[in-house]
Parts: structure tokens; C-alpha cells; sequence
């Protein structure tokens, strides 16, 4: 058995030669295709340098789930999420400590399943108001769509604001800071954001622009003094008292006892509250836009699966537009959202620093030493997944489940940093998926380029423009 822990100096893993600035960065690289030929050649770990930063990437679940989950109190997040604060600042998905201890607990309650259980209706009243929108015939940017419709949707139910009016907006401006990452990873990128550089300028114009409508949020609702019960409300109200231990925070025990609370200030500051809020509304929208619009894809180019969707819808709803109750009765629907993010997981990229020197099997890593994994490589995995590159959703049956490594699947990561969001993500991405497909296929445009593009999330390159046809029943 493998053992994944501090242990004396060992062997450094295999590794190629890289140019001074590394596999993952610089014009014309293909991080995913460069993963997965590291995993092809050279094993499940495999040495590199990103600039001065010492890099392993690891392709095993049992190194995974040592890493994010037995011995995850010797990691930090890496240096992605580090560069991230720029745009998230001490957000959920960037802070550390007893600081991530804290909003975690905070934020917690408002992803407990029976308010999300209560959000669903927005998601279909949305998403029925979005599959109506569409007209027979025309040509749409199914990832635009899909953006929008998100947005709008975490708008609602975390922060009870209409956000479908910005939608448009909001979707240019997160663009243009995600088109900054790869810039921000480069050595010396401190100093090339005071460069007049157009795709940085961009995008610190586009976080202004997100900073003012959080900040309007925030403002309005501490005005009007109401507490809607939502995210927003129990982020203003926020005390350290009123906070919960994360549900399911016992399932992937810590190596060590958790660290003790400092005492804190009883509220958030409007800067906490704005970290927060961005962190939820980008990381959120952004996330599940981009799995529906990989699942919408998949089916198209799969009309097998695409029909047995639809049986199952026409079984289980009977032509009437999905209720939340229906949720666990959708098992197929499921199972397609499922095996969408096998293959294209939003979240492709996942990095850890660690604090001390720590070993997988052979190989001693120094302290400070970045860590990744991949979703996307360990998912296509051959080992785990029979025609790992074929879309299956049938693949997906209870014995299958109980057989497969559990890291070797994990879209929304895993341990005490596992995404908060997850089992909102689930229910929105299959209620959604359900309401749209009701009366309505979507056939890919002929001069498509199908392209992932491995920004912060895995998004498609060129957009993802596709045809609407309604059924002749619904027309």
C-alpha cells in the first residue's frame, strides 16, 4: 500500500524539462493536454518547476485523498488561489485557518438541504422562463445562456436580488478577469499589473465593476433593515454564536483536532461581507453554467442518451413542467449531469502548498511545495473508467459507484475544503437541465470549434452555439 506522509529524503519523481516558465503557462500551452500526456509518461507523480516553484502532479486517488483529506492540515491552497484574492479577496475560496474555519461555519446554514430544498423552485421558474425564451429555429451562445441564466439564479435565492437585468454585464466582466489568469501565475506578475498591459487593465476594470454591484447589494440591504432569510441577510447578521459546524463535517475526518477559534468580532465587516459574496456569486454561477453547457453539448453529439433523457422526462413529469419534489425521482437525469462532469469538470485543476516536507510513497517533497491534481486527467482515467473517453451516463450504477475509488471522482473536491455549494449545484444543475430539455433539442452549429479553455473553470473557448428545435407538440 502506498503511504503518503513526512518521511526521510527519497528519490524526486520523473519528470520532463520545461521552459524557465513552465508547463501550465504561456502562449499556445494546453494544460490539460500537457496533464495528461505528465500522467501518460511519466506515472502518478510527476515532477516539473512552474518558474522558481517546485510542482508535483499526482494522478492516484488514494495520493488524492491523502492530500485533500487524511493529511490536508499539512496544505494550504496553492499559488492559483493565492493570486485569486485579487479578484475574491478573504473569500471562502481563498482564506485560510481559523478565518475559513469561521465563514465556513457562517455560511453554512444557508446551504443546509432544507433551504436548499426551498430554492428550488426559483431554479425551475427560471429556467422554464429561459426554455420559453427560446424560439424554434434560432441560433443561440448556449454558454452565454447558460451564464445568464445561473447568474440570475444565485442572484434570487443566496442574495434576493434581481440580478437578470446585470446578467449581461456581470457575464463580460467576469470574462475579462478570467482571461487574466494565466498572466497572474507568471513569475514577477506583481509587477507586470502596474504595466499598461490591455488584458490586465481589462480586468481590474471589470473587478471595479463587480466590487460596485456587490457593494450596491450590501448597501441596500443594510438600508431597508429586512432579513430575508437568505445568504445576504445571514451575512450581515453574522455572529460567531449563531454559527454550525459544516453538515457532513465528520464524513472525512482531519488528521489532527481542529485548531480553536480566536475570539472575534461579533459581525462582518462590509469588506468580509463583499468577499463573501463575490466568492459565492462568481465561483457559484460560474461553475454550473459551464456543466450545463457541457452537458447540453454531450447531448447533442449523442442522441441515444439525449432520448433516454427525454423518455425519462415524459415518465416522470408527463408533460407538466418539473416540481421540486420530482428531483429525486429524475435518476437518468442525474446520471447525465454526472458523467457531463467526468468529462468536463468545471473545476479541472485543484492545487494545495504544503507547510512541512511530505512524502507520497517514494518521493520526498520539500516544504512549500506545490501539489497538483486534476479532475479532468484523473477522470479520463483508464484504470478506473472502461472507453474513458466515451460519454456513458449508464456507466453509473450503484455497483459501479460503490466500486470506484472515491477520489476517483471528485468535481467539487474534497476534505474540510470540499465545496460548500455542492448539493445546490446538484439540484440546480438537474432541475435546470430537466426544464430545458422539456419540448426542446439543441443541435450544435456545423462551424462550432469545440475547444475547453482551462481558465480558473473549464469553460468552452469559442462559446457553444447551438439551434434550437421544439417539438412539434410544443410549437
Amino acid at each position: 500500500m502506498r503511504v503518503s506522509a513526512p518521511a526521510p529524503p527519497g528519490p524526486r519523481p520523473p519528470g520532463p524539462k520545461l521552459p524557465i516558465f513552465g508547463a501550465l503557462v504561456g502562449p499556445g500551452r494546453d494544460p490539460l493536454e500537457m496533464l495528461t500526456r505528465f500522467a501518460r509518461d511519466y506515472g502518478d507523480v510527476t515532477f516539473f518547476r512552474l518558474g522558481s516553484e517546485r510542482c508535483y502532479f499526482i494522478n492516484h486517488p488514494h495520493d488524492i485523498r491523502d492530500v485533500l483529506v487524511t493529511h490536508q492540515r499539512n496544505f494550504t491552497k496553492s499559488r492559483g488561489l493565492e493570486r485569486a484574492k485579487k479578484l475574491l479577496g478573504e473569500g471562502l475560496l481563498t482564506a485560510e485557518g481559523t478565518t475559513h474555519l469561521r465563514h465556513r461555519r457562517l455560511l453554512q446554514p444557508a446551504f443546509h438541504r432544507d433551504r436548499i430544498a426551498g430554492y428550488a423552485q426559483v431554479m425551475i421558474d427560471y429556467a422554464a422562463r429561459t426554455r420559453e425564451r427560446w424560439r424554434d429555429g434560432e441560433t443561440l451562445d448556449i454558454s452565454q445562456e447558460m451564464m445568464r441564466l445561473t447568474l440570475s439564479i444565485a442572484g434570487r435565492t443566496l442574495f434576493g436580488t434581481d440580478v437578470e437585468s446585470s446578467a449581461d454585464e456581470v457575464g463580460v466582466a467576469v470574462t475579462e478577469v478570467l482571461e487574466s489568469f494565466w498572466l497572474n501565475l507568471l513569475p514577477g506578475a506583481d509587477y507586470l499589473e502596474k504595466l499598461p498591459i490591455p488584458k490586465l487593465r481589462r480586468a481590474h476594470a471589470a473587478r471595479r465593476r463587480l466590487d460596485a454591484l456587490i457593494y450596491q447589494m450590501i448597501a441596500a440591504r443594510r438600508a431597508s433593515g429586512a432579513d430575508h432569510g437568505d445568504l445576504l441577510s445571514m451575512l450581515i447578521a453574522a455572529s460567531d454564536a449563531s454559527a454550525v459546524a459544516p453538515e457532513g463535517a465528520m464524513a472525512d475526518k482531519p488528521s489532527a483536532p481542529a485548531a480553536p477559534m480566536p475570539p472575534l468580532p461579533p459581525g462582518l465587516s462590509d469588506e468580509e461581507i463583499r468577499d463573501e459574496a463575490m466568492t459565492i456569486l462568481l465561483a457559484g454561477h460560474e461553475t454550473t453554467a459551464n456543466a450545463l453547457t457541457w452537458t447540453l453539448y454531450l447531448l447533442s453529439q449523442n442522441p441515444g442518451a439525449a432520448a433516454r433523457l427525454r423518455e425519462e422526462l415524459d415518465h416522470v413529469l408527463g408533460g407538466r413542467t418539473p416540481s421540486p419534489g420530482d428531483y429525486p425521482d429524475l435518476a437518468y437525469t442525474r446520471r447525465v449531469v454526472t458523467e457531463s462532469m467526468r468529462l468536463f469538470p468545471p473545476a479541472w485543476i485543484i492545487g494545495r502548498r504544503a507547510i512541512d516536507a511530505y512524502a507520497i510513497g517514494e518521493y520526498r517533497l520539500p516544504p512549500r511545495s506545490i501539489v497538483f491534481m486534476s479532475p479532468f486527467v484523473m477522470q479520463r482515467d483508464g484504470r478506473f473508467y472502461e472507453n474513458a473517453e466515451r460519454f456513458d451516463p449508464d456507466r453509473w450504477t450503484p455497483a459501479f459507484e460503490a466500486a470506484l475509488p472515491k477520489f476517483a471522482y471528485f468535481p467539487f473536491g474534497g476534505g474540510a475544503r470540499q465545496c460548500i455549494g455542492e448539493q445546490f449545484a446538484w439540484m440546480e444543475a438537474v432541475l435546470v437541465l430537466a426544464t430545458l430539455a422539456q419540448g426542446r433539442r439543441l443541435q450544435l452549429d456545423a462551424a462550432q470549434r469545440i475547444v475547453p479553455q482551462p481558465l480558473v473553470t473549464l469553460r468552452s473557448k469559442y462559446g457553444m452555439k447551438m439551434r434550437v428545435i421544439r417539438s412539434s407538440a410544443d410549437r
